[in-house]
Formats: C-alpha cells, structure tokens, sequence
C-alpha cells in the first residue's frame, strides 16, 4: 500500500480544534486507499521547550509537533525560523521511527510546506504534490517579496503535480508564474452525515441558508442584509438564518437589529458544526451566498449534496460547480440581481430535481469520489 505523507499550513491541534479541517478531510479520503500519516508543526507561545503529541484515527497516523514562539526582540524571526526546522526534524524523526520514509508527499498550500517538501525530495528522492485553497493569488500582491516569489515558483516548478480546488484559482496561480506541467483540479471532501437521508418536518416558513465566517469584507454580509431588508417589505413568508460567528459577526448583526429583521426575517445560529450543522442543510430550502470573492466555499458542496439549489455571486470558481440544474448566479455587488432571484427562488425552489442534485454531487464530493482521484493521480506521479 503506498504511503503517504501529509505536511499542512493549516491542521486542527489543542489550541483550534476548527484549523485545516478540510485538510484533514482529504487526508481521510486518501486512507481509504493508502496509509497515511500527518506531520503538522505549530508555533505555542505558551511553552518553552518542543512537545509532540501522536494519534491515530481514522486510519491516520497524525504527528503534531509544537515550538516554542521568541521573546527576543532581535533576531526574534530567526530564533522562531530555528524553532520551525528543529521541529519538522524532530517529527520526520519520530515518523521514520514509527512508520519508515513515505513513498510520496503532499503538501497543502505555498509556500513554507512546499519547501519543506521540496528538501525532503533532495534528500531522500520522494515525489511531493502541493493542493493548494488559497484565495491570495486572487490579490495583485501576492508575495511578501521578490525572494517570496522566486522561492514558491521554484517549489511550484518541482512539484510532480499542482492540485488547487478550482480551474479559477488555476489560472490565477499561473498568471502569478506559479507555473507546473501537472495541474489537476481536485474537490473539497463533504463528510458522510450530508449525504444521510431524515425525515424532517419542515417549518412554515420558507428556509433560507447562509453559513460563513462573517468577514463582511469577503462575504458581503451587509449587501446581503440589505437584499433581506427590500424582500420583507414585500413578503413575510420567509426567514433566512445566517450561520457561523467572526470578527464582523456584532456588526452585522446590529445592522440585522437596526433594519427591524432580527428574529423576523433573519435568525443568527452562532457556530453549528457537524450533525447540527446537515440537520439545518436539511430543513432549509436553499442556500445564499453573496461573497465579494471565493475560491469555492465548502458550504456550497455541502448544500448539493443535501439535494438543495444554490443562489450565489459569480466570484472563484463557484461557476464550476453552479449551473441551471442546481442554482443561480448573480453578478458581485448586484443587489437586485439578487433580489430578482431570491424573490424567484422563493416560489420556485420546489422545481430543482433534489435527488439529481445530491446524486452528482455525492460523485464529486464524498470521501470515496475525493479519495479514489487522489490515488489515481499518486499512482500517475510514482508511474513517471
């Protein structure tokens, strides 16, 4: 069985429990056909010397190393640079006492896990391929520096292959010089309690779903708000719960308190997650997403596979996964493009083909359909 090995920017560990978890989904989906083990290093401020801690769930083999931050005032960066590399040595040390030398690497996300991927191939000639989320290549600014720059298009050139999650985010990773001969588009993983199928009973009123991290700069909350604000004055037959918590989350929800919405025509959930949050997918009609920019929401798989329509701003590369049969999209900003089609959701959201919609998006989303197009593509690069 061929062995993988996980490194991230982004895991959950004691201190966020929430961090990385899409990684961790696409390290369960690749377990189902490999053995797979996680090496996550994390700065914690809270301890002087390293700690590592080790787990296996799930069929993964998870190693997460712990440094110590810097009090220094100079050379504070170098001291916590040292204290990055000593625990990455310290975890391959640990992994190839337990488990030997992977036969592959993936990194997630540029540009410093990709380095450390690129060293190992140096040193002991194991193949390494980046999956990469990030919506910074959407930025004019990208890079810190010119080195910054040079350093991820080298890693990005010597990878045997460069997965991000949208042919969107592809082609913005490519007009920043990210070049790779090996570019395949990977899916999000929507973990199995989407896809089971309740009886729930269903509200008197019209269920409409928005789930974000209340970044209003991003997700376009307020114009969202706005939209909500025109609609009830024409019809109350409605309520649309905005799900998550963040920095914007008091803002919005004041604006929500001042337009005479609250507990009328908008409800704040705070954080659901797990059960609780399919639970709602399920009892809702349809899902609103308003975003400035994206890459590609997880919710939006999550609803599809929930067999619920989408309505969402053309941002990213939603437009990969939206179409005709399972939603509708708006230009950014378009408040009454939106508007027209919130008003004709309303009264036709009964027309989407439910079953149809969660079938195709359980063939791109599910542990299963990620997993098996993961070992496809590190059975391709060990071939070569």
């Amino acid at each position: 069985m061929t062995k993988v090995l996980f490194i991230s920017a982004w895991y959950p560990h004691r201190n966020d429990v929430m961090s990385g978890l899409f990684v961790r989904k696409h390290a369960e989906a690749a377990s189902l056909y490999n053995k797979v083990a996680v090496i996550y290093v994390v700065v914690d401020k809270n301890i002087d010397k390293i700690e590592i801690t080790t787990n296996t769930d799930n069929h993964i083999t998870e190693i997460i190393v712990y440094y110590p931050g810097s009090h220094r005032k100079v050379f504070r960066r170098i001291e916590i640079l040292m204290n990055f590399v000593k625990a990455y040595v310290k975890g391959f040390h640990l992994l190839h006492s337990m488990w030997g030398k992977p036969d592959i690497l993936q990194a997630n996300v540029f540009t410093r896990t990709a380095v450390v991927a690129y060293i190992y191939k140096l040193l002991y000639r194991k193949p390494y391929v980046v999956i990469e989320h990030w919506t910074r290549y959407f930025r004019t600014k990208t890079f810190d520096n010119y080195f910054h720059k040079l350093i991820s298009q080298l890693v990005a050139r010597k990878a045997a292959a460069v997965m991000p999650v949208t042919a969107h985010l592809q082609s913005n990773m490519m007009r920043h010089g990210m070049q790779n001969s090996n570019y395949i588009v990977i899916n999000n993983v929507v973990d199995d309690f989407f896809f089971a199928e309740k009886a729930i009973n269903k509200s008197e009123k019209k269920i409409l779903l928005n789930v974000s991290c209340f970044d209003d700069e991003q997700k376009n909350l307020s114009g969202l708000l706005n939209v909500v604000e025109k609609i009830y004055k024409t019809r109350q037959d409605f309520v649309l719960y905005m799900v998550g918590t963040g920095t914007d989350f008091d803002q919005i929800q004041t604006k929500a308190t001042e337009k005479g919405l609250l507990n009328k025509a908008v409800a704040f959930t705070g954080m659901l997650q797990g059960e609780d949050l399919a639970e709602l997918f399920m009892k809702s009609d349809f899902l609103v997403m308003f975003s400035n920019y994206e890459n590609i929401p997880v919710v939006i798989s999550e609803s599809l596979v929930c067999g619920k329509p989408v309505i969402s701003s053309n941002v990213g590369g939603i437009s990969e996964h939206i179409d005709a049969r399972n939603g509708i999209l708006v230009e950014r900003y378009d408040e009454k493009g939106l508007t027209d089609a919130i008003l004709w959701m309303l009264d036709n959201y009964e027309t989407y083909d439910a079953v149809s919609i969660a079938k195709q998006a359980k063939d791109k989303y599910s542990f299963r359909a990620v997993g098996e197009h993961l070992f496809s593509i590190y059975k391709q690069v060990l071939s070569e």
